[in-house]
Formats: C-alpha cells, sequence, structure tokens
C-alpha cells in the first residue's frame, strides 16, 4: 500500500472516534495491554510526561515539548486529532513521522492486530510508542485522548503528570457532573509521581487532592505557582509567549508550574515559550493567516473554550465581522451559540466529518437568537464567501470546531484557494 492508501485503511478499517464519535470509542485497556506486550513494552525504553484536561492540552503539551527541545534533549509528541495529515501526531523535536515508517507498520503488524479489532487510536498509540523507542527519544510528552483514566495512553509511568482544566466536554462518556469528569482524568495520577494541576475548581480540587493523596504523588497547583515562587525568580509576566489567544493565559502558568517541577532553567523556558510553534509545528491557536483582511482560525471547540473565544472576537478593532462556523454533534451548540457576537454576519456550514451538524439547523437556531447569516455546504466556499464579501478593515474568523479549522488549512495547503 501506499502512504495514502494506508491511512485511508487505518480511517476505514478501525473505528475512528473523530469520524464516528461514541461508535469508535473502546473503554478499557485490554487492546493496549496487548499491544504493548507484543512490541514488548516500548514505553518503558524512554521517560514520558502525560497530560489529561478538557481544554488546553495541546497547547500545553506541545510548549513543554519545545521548553524540552530547548533545553537540548530530543523529545517525543504524541498530540491527537491531526489538522492536516496523519503525520501530525507523531512528532521528534518538530518533525513528523516519516510516511515510510508509517506503511511499513501497518504491512507488518496488521496480521497481528487485525483480530483484535482495536480502535484507530489503540493502533496509532502503540505505533508512536514503537517509533519513539526506536528512534531513541529521550523523553516523549504525551497528550490523553480522551479522558484519563481508561485511555490507552494511561499504560505510561511518566516523570510529570499534567491536568490542565475541567470543564463539560464529552460527558456522555466521562459523566455529567464536574467531579465525575474530574475523578476520570485523575486517572493519570501516579503513584509517587508529581502532578500539576493547571485550574482547580471548588468541585474538582477535592477530587485531585484526595488521588493525590492515595497515591502519595507531590501535587502543585499553577494558579499558586507565584507565591512559591523565590525572590527574583521570572513569574509568569516575565516571559513573552507565542500563543495569543486570551485562554493562553492559564495554559502558560500550567506550563511554567510544570517546567519549575522539573527543574528547568528559565533561558530553556524563555526560548520554547516564545518559538513553539516553529519548534514543534504547532497550528490552529488563534492563528493569524491573512492582515488585510484580518483572518483567524482556532480549534477551540466547546463552550470553555468559547468563553475565551468570543471575548477575544468582540475585542477586535474591525469595521466588519464575519465568522465561519460549524460544529459536531456531541458539543454544546446552544451554549455556544448564546455566546456569539449579535454583530456580525455568519457563515453556516460544515466540515468533512460525518459527526458535523448540518448548518441548516445551524442556522435554525442561530436565528432564535438574531444571529444572521447564510448556509454553505462545506468549509471552502463559506471561507470564499467570506473572503470575497470581507473589506481590507474587516474581521474573519474560523472555527467552532477542531474539524472546520482543519479543512481550512488542507484546503489552503492544498491551494484549492488563497488564503
Amino acid at each position: 500500500m501506499t502512504y495514502q492508501e494506508t491511512i485511508q485503511y487505518l480511517f476505514t478499517q478501525t473505528p475512528v472516534f473523530e469520524k464516528s464519535g461514541a461508535s469508535a470509542y473502546k473503554e478499557g485497556l485490554s487492546n493496549t495491554l496487548a499491544l504493548d506486550e507484543h512490541f514488548d513494552h516500548p514505553h518503558s525504553k524512554f521517560k514520558t510526561i502525560h497530560i489529561a484536561g478538557t481544554n488546553g492540552k495541546g497547547s500545553c503539551s506541545h510548549t513543554i515539548a519545545a521548553i524540552l527541545q530547548a533545553k537540548g534533549c530530543r523529545v517525543g509528541l504524541y498530540t491527537s486529532p491531526h489538522l492536516v495529515d496523519f503525520k501530525e501526531r507523531i512528532r521528534i523535536n518538530g518533525a513528523c513521522i516519516e510516511e515510510d515508517y508509517v506503511v511499513e507498520f501497518v504491512r507488518r503488524e496488521r496480521d497481528f492486530f487485525e483480530p483484535l479489532q482495536p480502535s484507530f487510536f489503540e493502533i496509532v498509540t502503540a505505533m508512536a510508542f514503537k517509533y519513539f523507542a526506536e528512534k531513541g527519544v529521550d523523553i516523549a510528552v504525551v497528550e490523553v485522548g480522551l479522558g484519563g483514566r481508561l485511555d490507552c495512553t494511561n499504560i505510561i509511568n511518566p516523570i510529570l503528570s499534567v491536568i490542565t482544566n475541567i470543564s463539560f466536554d464529552h460527558t456522555q462518556f466521562l459523566g455529567n457532573t464536574l467531579e465525575a469528569i474530574a475523578c476520570e482524568k485523575a486517572g493519570i495520577i501516579k503513584a509517587n509521581v508529581p502532578v500539576v494541576i493547571g485550574e482547580a475548581l471548588p468541585e474538582t480540587r477535592p477530587v485531585f487532592a484526595d488521588k493525590a493523596r492515595k497515591m502519595n504523588a507531590p501535587i502543585h497547583f499553577a494558579e499558586e505557582m507565584d507565591t512559591c515562587l523565590e525572590k527574583g525568580e521570572p513569574t509568569a509576566d516575565d516571559y513573552e509567549f507565542e500563543l495569543q489567544g486570551f485562554c493562553q493565559g492559564k495554559n502558560k502558568q500550567t506550563i511554567l508550574c510544570a517546567a519549575k517541577v522539573l527543574g528547568i532553567a528559565p533561558i530553556y523556558i524563555k526560548q520554547g515559550m516564545a518559538n513553539v510553534c516553529e519548534m514543534t509545528g504547532l497550528e490552529g491557536r488563534w492563528q493569524v493567516l491573512r492582515h488585510r483582511p484580518v483572518v483567524v482560525c482556532d480549534t477551540g471547540h466547546n463552550a470553555a473554550g468559547w468563553e475565551h473565544l468570543s471575548r477575544q472576537i468582540m475585542a477586535q478593532n474591525c469595521e466588519h465581522l464575519r465568522i465561519v462556523f460549524g460544529m459536531v454533534d456531541d458539543k454544546d451548540i446552544d451554549t455556544v451559540l448564546d455566546m456569539l457576537p449579535r454583530r456580525a454576519s455568519y457563515y453556516w456550514t460544515k466540515a468533512n466529518t460525518q459527526r458535523a451538524i448540518s448548518p441548516n439547523d445551524i442556522k435554525a437556531k442561530a436565528e432564535i437568537r438574531n444571529l444572521e447569516g447564510q448556509v454553505y455546504p462545506d468549509v471552502q466556499s463559506a471561507y470564499r464567501h467570506a473572503l470575497e464579501e470581507a473589506g481590507e478593515n474587516d474581521f474573519i474568523f474560523v472555527g467552532g470546531s477542531s474539524y472546520v479549522v482543519a479543512d481550512l488549512l488542507t484546503n489552503c495547503k492544498r491551494s484549492a484557494f488563497s488564503v
């Protein structure tokens, strides 16, 4: 098989959560443990940092990886989902996994894993760990796929665990209270391994504290970090952060707390935070694609993310605001629509995934809220119309779902239309 045929095989022959949602979710670690045994426990051959949370996992994972790279480490980075190409999920020092490796892995191992009927994520996690071991990384930053306790990344024994925050998302799997969701995320806390909590709420702090106590795991609350700094030690305000989204303030504090626990010198923290996108290939975080008119995309995709996005969008100094918007069916679209600015032109659309909500359904809900816009069949046509109608001093935002951003960037990089 070619690389494209191999990726097509993975997406069509295994359950893929990004495409199918709940039907692709496999609870439990039996397949993961079988794959791990088959590959001789590759994750035990390098150090790891494990990152969970509702929002901010990607930004924190990439930035911590960049800081470790600045320190001189050979760093594996495993994240999901990808935006343009599958290879983005598995990187070493910012470079994506080679196409030939993906093809050969599937060709050589499919006879073993097919009878297991694993999910897409289970196979890819095994591939990532094997790749990192074979390439001799010093440390890998591993992002949880969904939840924590039963996520297939949770076989690792990290040197540090990080839980960014807790809000309502994937409640059909993780529970419909903040305490229940926190319990699932707290499942990554390991015995005697320090854990950083990025944002603690009254409902979630006791959950994390109790689990850490039971596991004898030193716990650090990032929001309290400044009170623990020694005189003259840099604070969050002393570091320039390349990521400029309103949400990044709390992520920055989480990252700095993690770096402090790891004992990383400020010079490396500074370099990694200022150059995270170049060093790791991160995209889709308040990413400016054009300046006249300004075009920004962002992967914020749930109500907690939109609490920050809506404020940042409304804070833009522009003549007219245009928003290309779509969501998928397991998100709280009603809450998000309530947050959207009324004085804007909307381009309701859907990403190329069967989980996408029909733009006609979005428009119907939006009209109740006096949000005015038209329906477009795909992200490409919605964006093209927004760009054609925009003046030089307008502001265009593209988002609502990671998949909307993925479609935009994919089409841009394939030169299907101009950014």
